[in-house]
Formats: C-alpha cells, structure tokens, sequence
C-alpha cells in the first residue's frame, strides 16, 4: 500500500496550490467580543449575515482573547450578529465589504442580562454530533433513550463503536482503543474498564469525544484512537443540583439514583457526583465445539451451556474545589471513587458426544464468585492565564489507588449419561490486584501573530502492579496448594513524554500538526514457588508519534470542508494482558496472560469532506503492525484464550454522517460506514489470512411533539465481520423513548425501551482452531424498560468553564 502516502501528499499538493490561487481574493471582516469588564467572550457565538434579507453566511466561535475573522468573502453589505449564554444578544451596523480594504471592527461589548437562572432547565436541544477538525463530539443528553443506562450502554450506540457481549470496545472496525474519562486514562483492564464503564450512569455523562486520530497533546496509546468520556461540569455562580432515579426492568429489576452539586460563592466553587445503582442481569452463552482427528475425522464434541446472573451494587463519588486565586490563576483539587461489588453464581453445564453424536458423559460445574473493586484518584491541578491573548500555563498531578479482588469456588461433578456420579473435584481461588498510578504533565500554549498557536508540553508517568494467584485443591475439606496455578506477578513501568503541536489560519486553508516523542521503561516479575522458578522480562525503547490535520474550505463562506490528516499511535499491552496467571471458567475453558505481548504501532490516514457539519464523508486507511488481539488455542480438549500479536492488520473504511429535518418538528441524524479488516500474520495453526467486509449504521430520529413533551426512535444495525480469529455475525437493537417536562420545565419523566425486538446477540465463529472448530452464542439482558425522573433547582448565574483535568488517562484505561 506504498500509493497511500503518495495519493494523499498529491492531494496535499493540489490543496496547496488552490490555496495559493485564494490568497489575492476576497474581502475580509475582523473585530472582538468583550464582555462587560472588557474582557474577551472566549467561545461567543459570530454570525455573518447579509443585510439585504439577513441570510446567514458564516458562523464561527470567538477565540481564546475574543477575536473572530471572515475572509474571502464577496463585495456586499453585512451584518453581524453576536450571542453568548447569559448576555444580551448584539447586532452591528450595516458593514459594506470591497475585496480592496478590509474591515477592521471596534471590539463589540456585550452586556450581561442581570438575571439570575432561578430554573435551571435546558430549552435549546443540542444536535446529537459535532464535528470538529481532529474529533467528532456526540452530545449524550440528546438521546432520550440514553436515560437510565450507564456508559457502556451509551457507547454501544455511538456512531462508529462496538461493544461485545464482554464488554470489548472497537472503534471503526479497530481493537485497543483508549478510554479516556475528563481527559484521563482509566489504567483499567478491558475486564474492569467495562465494570467500571457499567457502573458509571449516563446521568453523569456530557459528551463523549471520538478521535480516530488524536492530536500530540494526548498520550500516543491506543492504536485505534481515543474516545473520551466527558462528565458533567457546572461552568455557573451560585448553588445548582441535579437529582435523578430511575427503575429499569429487563430479565431482573435494576435501580439507579445520581445527585449532582455545584456551589460558587466568591473566590471558591464545590462541586460533588455521587451515583448508585443495584442491578441484576442476566446471560446465557452457549459454545460448541468439534474435535477432529489429522485426517480431518470428527473424534468427540463439546457443548457448554453457561448462565451468568450476576447481582452488582456499584458507588461512584467525583468531589473537587476550585480556588480562584486571581482572574488569571486558578488552583483545584478533585477527588474520584469507585467502590463495585458484585456476586454471581454460575452454572456451566458440558455435555461430551462421541463422533457418533451419542452422549458420553455430562460436567455440571458450579462457580460461585465474589467480586470487588475499589478505585481512588486525587488530582491537584494549576491554571495560570498570562495575559487576554490566550497564553496559558496548564500542571496537572494525579495518583490513583486501585484493588481488586476476586474469590471463587468452582465444584465440577462429572456424570455419565444414566446419572451415576463418576467424578467430583474442588478448586478454590484467591485473585487480589492492586495498582498505584503516579502521573504529571505540564501543558502550555502560546498564540502567536497571524491567528496561529504554539503549544508545548511534558507528562511523566510511574505504575506499579501487584497481581496474586492463589489457588487450591480441595480433598475431603482440607485446601491444599495448587502449585501448578499458583503465582505472583509483579510489573513497573515509567513513560516519559514531551509534545509540540502548532495551528494556524491561512485564509481558506488550516494547518495543525505535532510531534510527540515517548520514552517506555517496563519491568515484569513473576515470582516462583517450590516447584517453579522465577522468571522476568524487561522493555525499553523510545518512539515518535507525528501528526498532522490540513483544512481547505472551497467555498469563501466555508460551508464546503475538505480536511486531510495523518497520525501514528501505539497500543501498549493492558497490564492484565501481561500477567502469565492462568484463570478458570470451567474444566474445559481458560484464560491466560502473556508477558511477551508486543506493543502494537499504526500509520492513521484520513481524507474528510464536510458540508456545513449537516454532511460529512470521509475515507480512511490503517495499517497495523504486531497487532493484538484475543487468541484461541486448543490443548487437548481445553481451549485456552490469550491475548496474543496476530501479525498485520489493514483496515480500509468509508463513513458517512448526515443531519437533517424533514419537518420542523422532526430531525435526523444518520451514520453509515463500510470498513474491510485483513489479518495476516504467523499463526498457531499456520499464516492467517482472513479479511471480510463490514456494513454498519446507526440512526436517531427526535420528534417535538408539544413544547412539553418529545420522543426519539433509534437504532443500531452491522452485518458482522472478521476480528483476528472470530467472525461475527450479523446484530442490531431498536430503542424507543418519550419524555415530559414537568415541574416548570425544572423536572421531567422519561420513559424508554431499549432493544424492543431483543435482537442484540452477539455471536459468530472462532477460525483457526488446529483440528477443531467452535461457535458460540449469546442471549444477553439487553431488552430493558426503564422509567426516569429528573429534577433540577437552583439560582444560577455564567461563569466561563472550567478546563478539564488530570492527566493520568492512559495509564489508568490499561490497568481496568
């Protein structure tokens, strides 16, 4: 595929020719917002207009030090129009453009409204996705249906993810993207970030950021890019809350309750999320699997009938202080906590066939399990403005505590097909974990003459992981230590990174690019016992990560978008993924770690076109080298799953997004992507080749039926396709909900249904299987109704927002 960088640096050529064609034409209007105090408006909202019917031309945001541009426009008389939350709407005088003098405005002032918001109740709706030039922002609050569901229920409907019945998280066809919460990495593994991601209610989400290719700022991990999980922040003066409780009824009832608190009063401002919710769900997977013998002759086969019933009680707490030291210097403080508890009890029934298909024999295994994680982080974060230009020093510091644990007792009686017990073993588990995250970055930015902009910064982190396997044989009542299983695994690693990013305006044309370099030290530890030895690993090596976003608007008004981008990311192995323990399922299903799981790099391209962000296509390419993936290997009739580097991995993808309303009171949005994943590498079985082509949409329509009340109708559709060694089939959900206000639009009732034909069932193939074959099908707890109740009180008024903190992201989302 050496045609890729050639096809896209000829595009880069022709744009810049274009753009060296723009520069002589077109006039241009600039000026300011400020607000009362004469300080700049960062974020007001500029509209272009014409004066002779008042036709929106062009629309932008004012910028860091409230100044805004328009360029390349055709001689004629304008007007603008100028609105921010919380101020008096302003409209200028007539402006008459001529391609020979450009118009430099007076700084417009704004003037503040005076009023309090005694009713704190959301009026505007927010269009569902954004798209900016390095991210797309989807907008969680516009969804009804995303009432009473927690985040991993959010994601699985966002344009562009999948979830499987496990919790994994793909993006655009891609594995190992990274999971990052207000900017932060989780330091989770996939195992307890989807815990952590189901504890975690849709009422304490804002956005979720896709990044298929995310800027130099950001930590380079997570080859299929970063989605980033915006929570709820109050950006007002005064004392706001935010209470809500729903009940969800699917296989078994589920409840959740959240409150939301914001309180400045001067120099200071407290805020608190705290969240509960107590759920029972419920699986039932099946497996089934062939043995053949070399000559390709069936020899016995196995299927596994599991039922999972877990009951989990999960409490979140996010508490913090800001102290505005300044106007221009902000210290704060912000506290997270997570406590998770869950207990399951867990059949498995195996039924054993001759080649025959006769029943041979019958293992019923019972696996009960108690579960537990606990997660605290501090953060301490420092915000210093130097002046109204928009130079800013940002220092983040953050530790994150986590434990986790696990006891579990499996009791295997195996049968024959008359009943009589033949064989019955115990084996007890003691699985603790825990993890302590160290990280500290510092950010500046530096806007420079000629609308561009330096950024810089450094980020150093230090994780230390403590992972125990304890397991035992139980004979006649008596534990006895299983060796053979038992171990402890100890890994450290240190990152040290340091980036530069620089943006700038060239009329028509944008240039963004970045350099980030990273430096990676990791040491592992297995500890022996008397009958292993020790054993240990170490990697260090340092890598560059560029980046690079080139904008064109073919159009003076810029409606018309073409934006070219190319950047490299590594997937670095979850800290799980690299502990050698061996875990149980059942007598004939493992897990196991790998401590010699290689990181991955991938080579990011992507052409976009945008119109007026109502339509958008784009086209990328990734190519992906020792990339990881889950593998499964068969000893003797045990299938044993690791993580694993499968080889090479080429993904071409074609999206589309468009937002539209048919009527007033009806409006769309619609996603759309083809994407086909080839796999070749060395395999277990021989050189896997394996390629397929995907389809996948997703839709959402939002109906205004009164000023009171609203629905939505959404969904969700693939057709399957190829992940290393799984085929997948075909899979979708149906959601519906209705919501109305109450209480003087200060409160709400939303009733929603989710998966209403209950057809999200995840299932499909396992290839490459030496003398084997398997199929395995789920029946998950995904038809849900759920009935929710909002309230919101308070007397408000706007504050500019808060910057996000932390800067522990990565870390923290390989460590669930």
């Amino acid at each position: 595929m050496k045609f890729i960088p050639v096809l896209f640096l000829t595009l880069f050529t022709l744009l810049q020719f274009n753009f060296a064609n723009a520069q002589t034409a077109g006039g241009k209007i600039s000026g300011s917002v400020l607000d009362d105090a004469k300080k700049p408006l960062d974020g007001a909202t500029v509209i272009l207009l014409t004066a002779k019917d008042s036709a929106e031309v062009s629309k932008q945001l004012a910028h860091l030090d409230g100044s805004f541009t328009f360029q390349n426009l055709k001689d004629n008389t304008y007007l603008l129009r100028v609105t921010y939350l919380g101020y008096k709407d302003y409209r200028s005088d007539r402006i008459v453009v001529s391609q020979q003098k450009p118009v430099n405005l007076s700084p417009f002032t704004l003037s503040s409204t005076g009023k309090k918001l005694n009713e704190v109740a959301v009026t505007a709706q927010k269009s569902y996705i954004q798209q900016k030039i390095d991210r797309t922002v989807v907008n969680v609050g516009a969804l009804i249906s995303n009432t009473g569901t927690n985040a991993l229920e959010v994601l699985e409907k966002t344009p562009g993810v999948q979830v499987d019945a496990d919790g994994n998280i793909t993006f655009k066809g891609k594995s190992g993207v990274l999971v990052m919460i207000d900017d932060k990495p989780t330091y989770l593994s996939a195992e307890n970030l989807a815990t952590y991601l189901r504890s975690l209610p849709s009422s304490s989400l804002d956005q979720i950021e896709l990044m298929d290719n995310p800027p130099a700022k950001y930590d380079a991990a997570g080859n299929a890019g970063v989605i980033n999980i915006k929570t709820k922040k109050n950006s007002v003066r005064g004392f706001h809350a935010v209470v809500s409780a729903d009940y969800a009824q699917g296989h078994y009832g589920r409840t959740s309750e959240s409150i939301n608190l914001n309180y400045r009063i001067n120099k200071v401002n407290l805020f608190a999320n705290l969240a509960y919710d107590q759920e029972r769900t419920f699986r039932r997977l099946e497996i089934d699997r062939d043995y053949f013998d070399t000559n390709g002759n069936l020899t016995s086969s196995l299927k596994d009938i599991s039922y999972f019933r877990p009951t989990n009680h999960n409490t979140n707490i996010k508490a913090g202080m800001d102290f505005f030291v300044s106007p221009k210097t902000t210290w704060g403080i912000v506290y997270t906590g997570d406590i998770s508890r869950s207990n399951d009890s867990s059949p498995v029934y195996s039924l054993l066939y001759d080649n025959n298909g006769v029943l041979d024999s019958t293992v019923n295994t019972l696996n009960t399990s108690k579960n537990k994680f606990n997660s605290n982080g501090i953060n301490l974060n420092y915000t210093h403005k130097f002046d109204s230009t928009g130079r800013q020093l940002n220092f983040d510091l953050d530790y994150i505590h986590d434990i986790a644990g696990s006891n579990q007792m499996f009791v295997n009686n195996t049968y024959l097909p008359d009943g009589t017990l033949t064989n019955s073993t115990t084996l007890n588990d003691n699985l603790p974990s825990t993890i302590n995250i160290y990280s500290a970055k510092a950010d500046y930015s530096h806007p420079l003459k000629g609308k561009a902009k330096l950024e810089a910064g450094i980020k150093s982190s230090y994780v230390n992981t403590d992972n125990a396997a304890n397991y035992y044989n139980v004979i006649d009542g008596v534990n006895t230590i299983d060796y053979n299983n038992t171990n402890r695994f100890l890994y450290k690693e240190n990152i040290n990174a340091a980036y530069i990013n620089f943006n700038k305006n060239f009329g028509r044309f944008s240039l963004q690019t970045g350099l980030r370099v990273e430096n990676t030290n990791g040491n592992g530890h297995q500890l022996g016992n008397v009958e292993k030895a020790d054993s240990s690993f170490a990697n260090h090596y340092t890598n560059l990560f560029p980046t690079a976003y080139f904008s064109y608007n073919l159009d003076t008004a810029g409606h018309n978008v073409l934006v070219l981008s190319y950047g490299r990311r590594i997937g670095r192995p979850n800290y799980g993924s690299l502990n050698p323990f061996t875990f149980f399922v059942d007598q004939y299903t493992y897990f196991s770690g790998n401590p010699f799981l290689k990181s991955q790099f991938t080579d990011n391209y992507k052409l976009a076109y945008s119109f007026r962000s109502l339509f958008t296509v784009a086209f990328a390419y990734n190519y992906t080298t020792d990339v990881q993936g889950e593998t499964i290997h068969r000893d003797g009739d045990v299938f044993i799953s690791t993580t694993g580097n499968i080889g090479q991995q080429k993904t071409l993808d074609l999206s589309v997004n468009t937002n539209f309303q048919p009527a007033k009171w009806w409006s769309v949005n619609l996603y759309a992507e083809v994407y086909k994943n080839t796999y070749q590498g060395e395999f277990y079985t021989g050189y896997l080749n394996q390629s397929q082509y995907t389809f996948s949409t997703n839709g959402n329509n939002q109906f205004t039926i009164s000023k009171t009340w609203n629905a939505e109708l959404s969904g969700f559709y693939d057709n399957g396709g190829t992940y290393g060694q799984f085929v997948i089939l075909p899979k979708g959900m149906l959601n519906a909900a209705i919501q109305k206000k109450i209480l003087d639009n200060k409160g709400s009732i939303k009733l929603s249904v989710r998966d209403i034909f209950h057809t999200f069932r995840p299932s499909g193939t396992i290839t490459n299987i030496q003398d084997a074959t398997a199929t395995f099908h789920n029946y998950l707890d995904t038809q849900v109704v759920t009935l929710a109740f909002t309230y919101s009180f308070g007397k408000l008024t706007n504050v500019p927002q808060k910057r996000d903190t932390g800067g522990a992201d990565s870390e923290q989302g390989r460590a669930h």
